[in-house]
């Protein structure tokens, strides 16, 4: 994620050769996404994480209602909203889907900190 925030023309050229002019519209369509990219990069492990979590606990019906809440509604509403409302395309719908992320990420982590909170699972 840090590679694709912080130096996005050196990851991008490792593939798009930049003095190339003909491959500028690519080259300017790959920055576009890698700033997205790096965000989704980040709120994913942390869903992952959690999930993780909840499922070694055995919490699994809980999780499963997250990831339907922030994937379909979150995520693909948010998608449709900024690639065809506001008119952001393909950029539209990786922040679309970020923030479904996002929102599970916070869910998955919040079920499992009121989980120990409460001492409804198996702690060292």
């Amino acid at each position: 994620s840090a590679i694709m925030a912080l130096i996005p023309g050196a990851l991008v050229g490792l593939f798009i050769d930049p003095g190339d002019a003909s491959a500028a519209p690519a080259l300017a369509l790959a920055l576009s996404f890698l700033l997205v990219a790096a965000i989704f990069q980040l709120v994913d492990a942390v869903q992952a994480v959690g999930a993780g979590v909840l499922r070694g606990l055995q919490d699994t019906r809980w999780p499963m209602l997250f990831a339907a809440f922030g994937y379909w509604v979150v995520g693909m509403g948010t998608a449709w909203f900024f690639a065809f409302r506001l008119g952001w395309d393909g950029v539209g719908v990786w922040i679309g889907l970020a923030a479904g992320l996002a929102v599970v990420s916070v869910l998955m982590v919040g079920r499992w900190a009121l989980r120990q909170r409460f001492g409804l699972g198996v702690y060292a």
